[in-house]
């Protein structure tokens, strides 16, 4: 698990400076705490610089001089490395034989020895044992669709110097993050926007679209970019620089269109148990400890209970729990813990919003809205001071209908097959006369949400009910200014494209198609990635295993969903994993207490940061508005903690990123106090 970095230029345009690939490349030290490489072809021809891959040493004191930069096209590639497999010979970048092919590559590939296996019969010749260098091989003999034979996680940088082209590609479910900027004859390209923002003159302008995909869904989706001109290569993508021209590709796809034609149940669960297995036992590759996240979930007890099965010793097993009672699952975890005999840690924690705020700000880039990368964060630094490496229950809820959601879904179809009169006074506006309750999940509050919205199309409906601000929310939020900006963009358009993917199947299935092509990659991995990588802790995903994902896809809801819940399937086949207490215990997101923290010790910087004539003078959201939200939340008339907290990331993000002349060289670089004046 690595950072990546680098650029690609024309003939016509400045290849990227020593100096400013070596600061790029420190930028992502937090991926990569072990080990720093570089490669320049302007400089060396076809090698790396002096020390394979290490920066020359200072002479008395003076950075060493080099010979004028080429004015042919090259590229450089910067790496941070954090060692997992073949601790002592996976240094990177990495070439082939003859020093044509470089590559700079972030993750890991699970099935490299069986690749490695068959390269070499082929006559390949390898220095390493490492899964870089089969990539290597495979691109020699494949080109692009090297990617296709790779079962892993990976974003990966490939300068071919015999084609003068620079490839670039993403895993299947987007794993791993790439964003890159194309412009002038150049293609920079980094893991984190934080790399790219070290190249001296870019342009740090919102992207107003950007903004507002970020109120509607709590991140801002690929290949969108927070910033101008900066943009994220989606998952299952391919992306080829040559000439000066890029050309972005799809390689995969999950599979959701076609369904498996077998009408029972119980031959489906020795192939569903075999594929999650093997994913597991794939996922047990490494020169380093390993250990595992178990919530006392569904999802991570059967992970951590394959992990343990597949085992000689107690399975290192990691829970957070905190103070307030409703985000608290150490019970669950521990029950977990004790029927599969893990080696249990654990950690109370009682989060300051004031200190870890401006980390979040610092290792996320882009304004990201999702409170649970909190516990997150903390669960990670807990982790990582046991293992580097920890298997986690990602993906289970979308792939096999956990979420709550799904059955309001079902529930919406439902009513969609009554009669038109039926369905217009079930919709009709006067329900949304029912009282409103401040809290976050009450029925009658979720009961409002279902009726305000069945008058709408399906796919639209759904949006609104998973969608931070709506649409009239965020009219009512925006400036005259910003709404003629935006003309007639709409944030929408991201989930309408996705539900597309599938238009055949039931519309329950088409919708978690839909969070495994949105959701999945832009809010959950986009949090686990960075939440870990900022600890060099690395966090590997089994149900999201390729083999896994295309079985998962291809089975009805009805092995799915029954009797009001999800996951029959997985507590069907894996019950002996499962204590009782953890098959019956109902969902419960990862989250933290954000509306007691606005009444409590966020109140004073909601008021701050918010309301302060700086914040409010930037001509993006209308005063009155935001003053509303704040009186609302503070006087308990209505819940608006997940929008405030929106609007809060937002700013200090807008005071980090955009305010200073030159953007924070880390996290200890960020304060609350910058983002308004008498915070």
């Amino acid at each position: 698990m690595c950072g990546i970095t680098g650029a690609a230029w024309t003939a016509s345009s400045a290849p990227l400076e020593l100096a400013v690939l070596e600061r790029m490349t420190q930028a992502l030290v937090h991926r990569g705490p072990d080990d720093a490489g570089y490669y320049h072809s302007a400089w060396l021809p076809r090698g790396a610089f002096p020390g394979a891959g290490e920066m020359p040493a200072p002479v008395d004191g003076q950075q060493p001089t080099f010979p004028p930069l080429s004015s042919t096209s090259g590229a450089a590639l910067g790496f941070r490395r954090l060692s997992i497999i073949d601790l002592a010979g996976g240094r990177q970048p990495l070439s082939n034989e003859d020093g044509t092919i470089w590559i700079a590559f972030n993750g890991e590939i699970y099935n490299y020895r069986e690749l490695h296996a068959a390269l070499v019969q082929r006559g390949h010749h390898f220095r390493t044992v490492s899964d870089t260098e089969t990539i290597v091989h495979l691109y020699e003999e494949l080109g692009r669709d090297c990617v296709s034979q790779l079962r892993g996680m990976f974003a990966l940088a490939i300068w071919d110097d015999r084609r003068k082209s620079l490839f670039l590609a993403r895993d299947r479910l987007g794993k791993k993050p790439l964003v890159y900027r194309c412009d002038a004859g150049q293609l920079l390209f980094a893991s984190e926007l934080k790399a790219l923002l070290q190249v001296p003159g870019l342009p740090r302008i919102l992207d107003v679209a950007a903004l507002d995909e970020y109120l509607t869904y709590q991140y801002v989706p690929h290949p969108q970019c927070i910033l101008e001109g900066f943009r994220k290569l989606p998952p299952a993508h391919w992306a080829v620089f040559q000439e000066g021209r890029l050309e972005v590709g799809r390689y995969w796809r999950p599979g959701f269109d076609g369904e498996d034609a077998n009408s029972s149940n119980a031959p489906r669960h020795a192939p569903l148990r075999e594929l999650l297995t093997d994913a597991v036992r794939l996922r047990l590759r490494s020169d380093v400890p390993l250990g595992a996240f178990l919530s006392g979930g569904i999802d991570s007890t059967i992970i951590a209970g394959l992990m343990q099965r597949l085992s000689s010793r107690p399975v290192k097993t990691f829970s957070i729990g905190f103070p307030v009672k409703q985000f608290d699952e150490r019970e669950f975890a521990r029950i977990a813990a004790a029927h599969l005999g893990t080696e249990h840690h654990e950690l109370v924690v009682e989060p300051s919003a004031l200190d870890i705020l401006p980390r979040l700000a610092w290792h996320y880039d882009e304004p990201f809205a999702d409170s649970s990368a909190i516990p997150t964060f903390y669960l990670a630094e807990m982790t990582r001071r046991e293992v580097t490496v920890a298997l986690s229950g990602d993906g289970g809820d979308e792939l096999f209908a956990g979420y709550d959601r799904y059955q309001a879904v079902r529930f919406a179809q439902r009513i969609d097959r009554l009669p038109g009169c039926v369905r217009r006074v079930l919709g009709a506006p006067i329900w949304q006369s029912i009282p409103a309750s401040g809290r976050q999940r009450s029925w009658r509050r979720r009961l409002k949400r279902l009726l305000g919205a069945l008058n709408e199309p399906a796919e639209r409906r759904y949006l609104k009910w998973i969608c931070s601000f709506d649409a009239e929310r965020r009219r009512n939020l925006y400036t005259d200014n910003l709404r003629r900006d935006l003309h007639a963009a709409d944030s929408a358009d991201f989930l309408l494209a996705a539900f597309q993917e599938c238009p055949d199947r039931d519309f329950v299935t088409r919708t978690t198609c839909v969070d495994v092509l949105t959701y999945l990659p832009c809010d959950i991995l986009t949090k686990v990635d960075l939440a870990s990588m900022a600890h060099g802790l690395e966090v590997r995903c089994p149900f999201l295993d390729q083999e896994v994902v295309q079985a998962a896809a291809r089975l009805p809801i009805s092995s799915k969903m029954r009797g009001g819940r999800g996951k029959r399937i997985l507590i069907e086949t894996f019950s002996d994993l499962l204590p009782k207490p953890v098959q019956q215990r109902a969902k419960m997101g990862f989250g933290v207490p954000l509306d007691h923290w606005f009444r409590g010790e966020l109140k004073g910087l909601v008021h701050d940061v918010l309301l302060d004539p700086s914040s409010l003078g930037r001509g993006l959201f209308r005063p009155a508005a935001v003053e509303q939200l704040v009186c609302e939340h503070m006087t308990g008339q209505w819940d608006h903690s997940y929008r405030l907290w929106a609007l809060l990331v937002f700013e200090l993000w807008q005071s980090a990123f955009l305010d200073p002349a030159i953007p924070p060289s880390g996290p200890g670089k960020i304060s609350l106090a910058g983002a308004a004046a008498t915070a």
